[in-house]
């Protein structure tokens, strides 16, 4: 090939490379003010960012887990609006109510009126993580140590589905009658009939699972990792693993456009902005 051609290709894969790469670029942060945060929500109806604090070991049913209210600018509103949890994890808001997981149980919490109204046990439960809420009102939630996802429906609490297949399966999201399950690699299931396929492999273990205004999925590792899928390339935006800042349960807040970081045992929720 001659140079001049060989100049040419270079530039046009370099230009490609920098039209569908993503990074990161910080707007706003709580300051080390919350109680090891595992998971934000944001409500666009209400324009409040709910935001579960763990305050203290995540396995340990101690009482002190509480949610958190923000502002849209990651201003405390109320730092101990709902108390009496234990190790509050994923969240899902479904028809005025906010579903909670909390190690072995699914709590709803009717919003109006800053009240626990019910506490769904799941039998065998070792660690309930993420939730998600569908438009049928099914509540799904993870539970990465028993490799089941349970589900809420008409007032009953059951395994959904179970299996070697769904250990350390964590994060999870919505849409279009699929439920979307991340571990090391991102399955999509079929709710009705529970088909099960693998979208995406090499996911280093997916914690908070969303979708942005494109429709593309960003997720996080527990570790202190975020990647960015887009027609089957993963783009790792952001690496803290050196650091050892964890990136918990994200949430991509699409009104914002605004992706949610909690940092665990930094005790702070960032906000970052993806840049394409």
């Amino acid at each position: 090939m001659k140079p001049k051609y060989l100049l040419v290709l270079l530039y046009f894969i370099t230009i490609s490379f920098q039209a569908s790469s993503q990074k990161l670029v910080e707007v706003w942060r709580t300051g080390p003010t919350l109680k090891t945060p595992e998971s934000a929500l944001y409500d666009p109806a209400s324009q409040i960012i709910y935001v579960a604090n763990i305050n203290g070991n995540p396995t340990d049913k101690d009482g002190n887990g509480f949610i958190s209210l923000l502002n849209p600018d990651g201003t405390i509103k109320q730092l101990e609006w709902v108390t009496g949890l234990n190790g509050p994890k994923g969240m899902a808001i479904f028809d005025g109510k906010l579903y909670v997981s909390d190690i072995d149980q699914l709590v709803e919490i009717d919003i109006a009126h800053a009240k626990i109204v019910k506490r769904y046990p799941a039998p065998n439960a070792i660690f309930l993580n993420d939730v998600a809420a569908c438009q049928n009102g099914m509540i799904f939630v993870s539970d990465n140590r028993a490799g089941r996802i349970h589900v809420l429906k008409d007032g009953n609490f059951s395994v959904w589905l179970e299996g070697d297949d769904f250990m350390q399966t964590n994060g999870l999201y919505t849409e279009n009658g699929k439920l979307y399950a991340g571990s090391e690699v991102l399955k999509e299931i079929d709710i009705k009939t529970k088909t099960i396929k693998v979208i995406q492999t090499g996911c280093q273990g997916i914690d908070g699972l969303d979708k942005d205004e494109l429709g593309n999925f960003v997720f996080s590792n527990w570790v202190g990792r975020i990647f960015y899928l887009e027609d089957g390339k993963l783009t790792k935006m952001w690496d803290s693993t050196a650091e050892n800042l964890n990136t918990a349960d994200v949430f991509y807040a699409n009104e914002l456009k605004l992706l949610f970081v909690p940092t665990f045992f930094d005790n702070q929720i960032i906000a970052y902005k993806i840049e394409h």
